[in-house]
Formats: C-alpha cells, structure tokens, sequence
C-alpha cells in the first residue's frame, strides 16, 4: 500500500489527464455503439477503475476503444434487430453479452492463455485495425452530414408493407404461444389486428429503415440519399471539428485536441443557439447496476452469442496486451499478461453489470498517462474517479453536446487507428503464392481478406477466416522448409559410413533409403515418390530411420501405403534404428508387425547387412 501511494504526484496528475482525454472518446463510442453516451462513459469509469486495480500493468488506461466499439456495434445491432429494434427490451441481453466476455477474460487470464495471444498473426491484426477504421468512418458519414434514416419519412415508409408482416406474424406468434390461435375462427386474430396503430406500424417502419442503414454495407446504400438530405449546419460542425482535432495537434500536444474540439465546437452550437442535433441526454447521479438484466435472463436468448463473447474477449485481450507492451517500453517495465487479462475482465464484468460498453488498454491513454508522470495502477484508478466527478457535475450540460461534434472526433479515430504501417508494406513484402496467373503476397492476401470481408461482412467471422487462412498458410511455409530439409525426396543416395562394406555384388537387389528429418504432412508427397526411386531388380529395400525423429498421421498413412505397395511386388523391406516416437505410431495401426514383422526392424545395421547376406541373392 506504501508503494502505491509513493509516486501520488504524478499518478493523480496522469489519471487526471488521462481521464480528459479519454471524456469526448467515450462519449463518442457510446453514440456510436447504439446504447447512448452515458455506456460509453459508465464502461470507461468502471474498466478504468477495476482493471488499473486488479490488471498487471502499472500505467495502462483502460476503457472503450474503437475496436472494442466496433464489435460492440455489431453485437447491439443484431440483438436489437431481434427484439424488433427495441433497444430497452435487448438491453438485458447486451449486458449479459458484455459481462459473458469478461467471464471469459477472467477464465483465460486464471488458465494463462495470455502468454499466447502474442501469436496472433500480424496482417490479421493489420486487416482488422484498418477496417476499424473504415467502419468508423463509413457509419459516421449519416450523422456528419445530419442525416437520420429514421427521420427520413419518404425513406422509411418504403418499409411499411415489410413492416405490417412482422407486425401481423408477430401477432400470430403471440397467439401460438398462448395457445389462443385456431386455424377455424381468426376472430382472436382479427381483434388484435385491428389495434395495431399507425404509430406502432411507423415504429417498425422506422426499426427496419434503420437497420437497412445500419453497418458499412447500409451506411453506404442510404448515402446518395444522404447526400440528397444534407443538413449544412450539421456538416459544417463536423468539419469544424474535424478541423481542431487535426490542427491543434500542430500547435500543442500537451492539451488533447480532441478535448479542444468538443467545448469549441460544442460552445459555438450552444452559444448562437445553432438549431443542431443534440447527443442523447446523459442521466444524473450515480450508476445503479442493472439488475433486470439477470431477472429476465433467458440462455436461449444468449446462447447463440457465446461465439461472439469469445470472440469479444480475445479481441479485448489483443488490445489490450498490445498496449501493455507499447507501456514496458516506455517505462522499461515488464508487464503480468495473465494478471492484466484478469483486471480488464474483472473491469468489462462490472462495466457489463452498470450498464457500460466493454473495453480494452487504450494505447494513446496510456500514453498520455505515462508522459504526464503516471507511475502506478493507483494513475489508472484516478482516471475512473475523474470521469465519475464529471458526469456527477457536468452531465446536464454534457447532454447538449452536438452529435455532429462527435461523429467528427470519431471519425479522426477512424482515420488514426488504421495500420498504415501494414498498408504501406503491402508493395515490397514478397510475392510468395500464385493464384491462376497472379503473384502475390500471401500476408497482403490475409490483411485484405480481412479487411474485406471485416468492413463489408463480419468482423467476427472475417478474424477467425484470417486466422483459419493464416495458420493454413504458416503449415504451408513450415512443411515447405521442413521439407526441403528432411531428406525424404527422391535424391541421389550417399552411403554412410558403415555400408563401406556393403557386397557389391548386391547393390542391384537391395535399395537402401536413408530417411533424415521428420515425415509429417509436409513432406509426404516426396517420401510417396521413393517408389519411382526403387529399381525394378531390388528384392530388398533398407530404410535407416535413426534420423527420423518424429511421424504424424499423414506421414503414418503415407508410410502403410508406402509398404502395401512394395509388399504387392514381392519386396521385403527392413528397418534400422527405428525410434521411439514412428515405432508408437506404426504400431497403434498395426503396421508392426503386420506389414512389418519385429525380426525385421533392427537397431545396428551391421545385424541387418548379416541378415541380407544370407536371405538375398545376387540374379542380376
């Protein structure tokens, strides 16, 4: 407890900075997730908070990030879109989501899965941060230009008719369930259709028109619309903004820009009364846990999101261990993996419970930590408490806060967290695959496909298609060079030493095989050629083992095939120095003793060369 409080000074003053910065951001991922600023801000005061407290890495600011908010977006949208655009009716299910991917952190941080989330592979990671990106940017172009699908009518009435269906199978739905509904007399039915108002058909119209909108893909169709509809106030508080964040980092780093923008913009829009479009107002008082989301919990209702829980949690730990490693090296510290996954799901768990977003290490957070003299977790704790002081104060006037200001500092977020490093190495990494006529490189195929497929698809199916990719593609490379080097190509065979004193007279009639290196799925297709190798006058073929460590099963079938066709010619065949690990194999399909007998595997060639002495005979 002494330690934590040695460097007060400046963990207060990096916790006090850290915690302005990260204000604008989590307001703006909270309107940009669907669930309204104040998630935005009850996840980054309570991941901040609890994973500084429990986490491994000293000076890390936690709370939402722009990946973690990507997901989330995705997530909400979904479970929304099922419970018939109702955000209050999905929330339980959100929440229980969220808290699912903390549990799962927890999990892999006791059983010390964070060791090996560093093996992630670059252009997956790559390809997913640059679509980030674009999603942020993309889905901010509605709200820059002060275009909303729901308050377009011409728009959304083009949904009415797919809206009355829903409307009416929903009334059926109902009635199956309270077994009112019969086939012969839709009296029921009838009565309840004719309470169905044009308020309730208008809201989902508008649910479905919002949808439709919804993502890149929808953000993209609706855009010449948008463009139609533009509001010129609402764009040109965007570009103000825009502007500030991009040029007060010119002037001064020590103020964040983003800060900056948020109170000049926003005092422009309140102060000449600018008739703009505000954020969603931000409830007073302390956060109160979310209760109803256990009361009404249903597994139906989540089962059919664990995989994006997990998915949720390994994306949270990446970003969040990267930034832990961009910390050690700028306080040449060295960060507990484990112990900082279990902080951040401990943090997402009860961000989940009050009602937050999920989140993750924030790199320039913990930066802007770390320059302002943050030492320990006590800095990061700081910073949640900052943030609870703010919305306790500020709130009503946080409320008034244009949602054009926000889709501008979202989308200078969009443009900073894309991977140009990866993006500019794109034109010199080697050409090491050929598809049809066209070389490329088989790490810009991985980046691409995932940026593809992340932007205008799933961000969650798009990683684990990258990955599946990725590890094809590395068991491609490892066979390639393992291969190269395990000796069982058909090459031109040099004796060794001990068969100086091998009869000449038998070198026609006995082949001998020197197997070097392992014979996996890599190298099966050159050990499958040795036939082509074996001379039409050998009666006897020789394999020396001692060099082949290891056999896997395509190298175990590779092998029976290998001997069930030299057996079909009449050929025996011996082993010499057969190991531990190929015997086990062989033996656990009966190729011993089988199609090998034990009398014919030996340990010393000299006992094998005396068997061949006496069993073969000279015919050529």
């Amino acid at each position: 407890m002494k330690n934590l409080f040695k460097h007060i000074r400046g963990d207060a003053f990096g916790g006090l900075t850290a915690g302005i910065v990260a204000l604008p951001l989590a307001l703006a991922f909270g309107v940009s997730s669907g669930l309204g600023p104040d998630a935005g801000l009850y996840g980054a005061i309570f991941i901040s908070f609890f994973a500084a407290l429990f986490g491994g890495t000293n000076t890390q600011i936690s709370g939402p990030t722009a990946p973690m908010t990507a997901v989330s977006m995705v997530i909400i949208a979904g479970i929304v879109a099922v419970n018939d655009g109702d955000v209050e009716k999905a929330l339980p299910t959100i929440l229980m989501v969220f808290l699912l991917a903390g549990l799962i952190q927890i999990a892999l941080g006791l059983f010390g899965i964070g060791a090996y989330i560093r093996y992630i592979p670059y252009p997956v990671v790559s390809g997913f941060m640059t679509a980030i990106g674009f999603i942020i940017i993309i889905t901010q172009i509605q709200p820059a230009l002060g275009y909303y699908p729901k308050e377009d009518m011409e728009y959304v009435e083009q949904f009415r008719p797919q809206a009355e269906e829903i409307i009416l199978e929903n009334i059926l739905i109902e009635e199956a369930g309270e077994g009112v509904l019969v086939l012969e007399d839709f009296e029921e039915t009838i009565d309840r259709a004719e309470d169905i108002t044009e308020e309730d058909i208008l809201i989902e119209s508008q649910s479905l028109a919002a949808k439709n909108a919804s993502g890149a893909l929808g953000s993209l169709k609706v855009l010449p619309r948008a463009i139609k509809n533009i509001n010129w106030l609402e764009l040109l508080l965007t570009l103000g903004t825009i502007f500030i964040v991009f040029g007060f980092k010119k002037i001064t780093t020590k103020i964040p820009s983003s800060l900056v923008a948020l109170v000049v913009m926003s005092g422009i829009a309140v102060g000449f009364n600018l008739d703009y479009k505000p954020i969603e107002e931000i409830p007073s008082g302390v956060p109160l846990p979310q209760w109803n989301m256990f009361a009404d919990f249903s597994f139906n209702s989540v089962s059919p999101y664990i995989f994006t829980s997990l998915t949720l949690a390994l994306l949270g730990a990446i970003d969040s261990l990267l930034t832990s490693v961009v910390a050690d090296n700028m306080t040449k510290t060295k960060h507990k993996p484990n112990k900082e996954l279990l902080g951040q799901g401990i943090g997402n768990s009860i961000a989940a419970v009050f009602g937050g977003l999920p989140g993750a290490g924030a790199t320039i957070r913990t930066v802007v930590n770390i320059n302002a003299g943050g030492k320990t977790r006590l800095s990061g704790m700081i910073s949640g408490l900052v943030l609870l002081l703010i919305m306790l104060a500020f709130a009503p006037v946080a409320s008034r806060i244009p949602a054009a200001v926000l889709a501008g500092i979202l989308v200078m977020v969009g443009i900073n967290v894309m991977d140009y490093k990866g993006l500019k190495a794109i034109p010199s990494l080697p050409k090491d695959i050929s598809l049809g006529p066209i070389r490329l490189s088989s790490e810009v195929l991985i980046m691409l496909t995932v940026l593809l497929l992340s932007t205008f698809w799933d961000l969650i199916y798009a990683v684990g298609i990258g990955l599946v990719i990725a590890s094809l593609m590395f068991m491609k490379k490892i066979g390639d060079i393992t291969g190269s080097r395990s000796v069982v190509q058909p090459l031109v065979e040099t004796r060794w030493p001990d068969e100086k004193d091998f009869p000449k007279n038998l070198k026609e009639e006995v082949f001998i095989k020197h197997l070097r290196g392992p014979l996996f799925f890599g190298s099966t297709d050159n050990f499958q050629q040795l036939r082509s190798q074996i001379p039409d006058t050998a009666k006897c073929v020789i394999m020396r083992m001692k060099r082949m460590q290891y056999m896997d099963q395509s190298g175990l079938y590779a092998m029976e095939e290998m001997l069930l066709n030299l057996q079909s010619k009449d050929i025996e065949v011996l082993f010499v120095g057969l190991l531990a690990q190929p015997r086990y194999m062989m033996e656990r399909i009966d190729i011993i003793p089988d199609l090998i007998s034990e009398d014919r595997i030996y340990e010393h060639f000299e006992d094998c060369l005396e068997w061949v002495k006496n069993n073969v005979e000279d015919t050529v």
